[in-house]
């Protein structure tokens, strides 16, 4: 029953920071009907930026990272369970324990999982980590504390560079594999990748990349890795951060357009069906989403943001309760921070949609900066190191379809626009990590079943 909805019910699942935030925004907007959130973690809704922080310094313990509620739903938490599947006929959601709970509009809100080593044996070895759950951090800054000989970290994204950097922070020898050709530049383009290279060897990484890890070696624990180059790194702590997997699994016989890269969904958080047609009831939102948007093509963006998962709950949550009329769009640009080795990284828009960059302030030698990210003459990104006073202005401009190289005023000295130089974003399929922000084009996930009429 498409329309208006301020009683009856309402599943949620995913007990994630977008789960929640939706779960709020739904009593806000007035929703007084039932509400039920589905998680298969045992713990209620917790955040998971300060697991790759201030958990691993030593900082914060892994359980006080829960998520303030802004006020209590009311909702009825079914915790540490699964769900299995989707009927949309019927508008049930099948758990792993048998029940089903009847729907009348869905929020599908899963998020995404540590992709894992690939090879369960060697994953297993003890001294092995991911980092994803409270679980995760906490065995991982257990084992920091102990003062490991060296960390092998498998990975150079931002969450493998966050690892790394607290790593140093506590002393600790770390060694960073990476198969690109440097850190951060499956986020960020070459340019600053050079700048994340040069700032993880100032602080005493041994940084190798143009390399895989080829095995994991150990007798019960984790004494080592192979490297394609032939040579091998000696560690007794290992942390695989090769980025994320959609969790999606659930929904294969669901009849949803769900893939490898998340569930597509409209710009108002509605999910498509596999053939391409929008859904009224069923809603997607935060890490497991896939929406257009028209700042960056009407192209399907995949993010793993923190800010996005709430800004998309809000929609998502609104637009469950409300007539289509009075629906709303997710159109925030995307923005995202990291600190490591000493800086303070922000970037607003999608540095990936870009084929030039320029540096509009700063410098890279000075490692302070702003660089503008530009696509087919316009501005689509942004990125500052120690300089986040700066992004307002550019989120500015991206969200105008601001020309590229931005205009006098946008810039500390007037020929910047003459330097602007590729952006040299390399092809996923080269790195050991994944961006956060993925451009996943208009291509589906898998060849369609086409229909014959009867």
């Amino acid at each position: 029953m498409p329309g208006d909805l301020k009683d009856g019910r309402i599943v949620i699942v995913g007990a994630s920071l977008a789960g929640l935030r939706a779960a709020e925004a739904l009593r806000e907007e007035g929703f007084t009907g039932s509400l039920t959130v589905v998680g298969d973690e045992p713990h209620p809704p917790y955040d998971r930026p300060p697991l790759s922080k201030q958990v691993l310094l030593g900082q914060a313990t892994a359980d006080s990272t829960g998520l303030p509620m802004r006020q209590d739903p009311n909702a009825d938490w079914r915790l540490g369970v699964r769900a299995t599947g989707v009927d949309l006929l019927a508008k049930q959601v099948l758990l792993e324990d048998g029940e089903s709970l009847p729907y009348d509009r869905l929020l599908i809100a899963t998020g995404t999982r540590a992709r894992p080593w690939p090879n369960p044996a060697e994953a297993a070895l003890d001294g092995v980590f991911a980092l994803r759950t409270r679980e995760d951090a906490g065995g991982l800054a257990q084992r920091l504390t102990a003062g490991p000989e060296r960390v092998l970290v498998i990975g150079g994204g931002f969450t493998g560079s966050e690892i790394a950097s607290a790593c140093r922070e506590r002393g600790l020898e770390v060694t960073v594999a990476e198969r690109g050709p440097a850190p951060l530049v499956g986020a960020l383009g070459g340019t600053l990748s050079k700048l994340a290279a040069a700032m993880q060897r100032n602080h005493g990484v041994d940084l190798r990349t143009g390399v895989t890890v080829t095995a994991l070696n150990g007798n019960g624990s984790f004494t080592g890795a192979e490297l394609s180059d032939g040579s091998r790194v000696d560690a007794d702590v290992c942390v695989v951060a090769l980025g994320a997997v959609r969790n999606v699994e659930w929904l294969a016989e669901s009849g949803l357009a769900a893939g490898p890269r998340g569930i597509a969904c409209d710009a108002g958080c509605r999910a498509f069906n596999m053939y391409g047609i929008v859904t009224d009831d069923v809603f997607v939102a935060g890490d497991v989403s896939r929406f257009p948007h028209p700042l960056f093509g009407y192209q399907m963006l995949s993010l793993e943001h923190w800010g996005n998962a709430v800004e998309q709950a809000e929609v998502a949550a609104h637009n469950m309760v409300n007539p289509g009329p009075l629906q709303r769009p997710h159109l925030a640009v995307p923005s995202f921070w990291s600190t490591q080795f000493g800086l303070n990284i922000k970037s607003v828009g999608v540095p990936t949609y870009s084929d030039h960059v320029v540096i509009a302030q700063g410098s890279l030698e000075a490692r302070r900066l702003a660089m503008v990210y530009g696509y087919q003459g316009r501005v689509t990104a942004a990125v500052t190191v120690d300089m986040a006073k700066a992004l307002d202005y550019y989120r500015h401009l991206i969200e105008t379809a601001a020309p590229f190289p931005p205009p006098p005023g946008a810039q500390d000295r007037a020929v910047a626009a003459d330097l602007a130089i590729p952006s040299d974003v390399p092809d996923p399929k080269g790195l050991s990590h994944g961006p956060t922000v993925a451009l996943t084009g208009y291509l589906p996930d898998r060849r369609l079943t086409l229909v014959q009429p009867g």
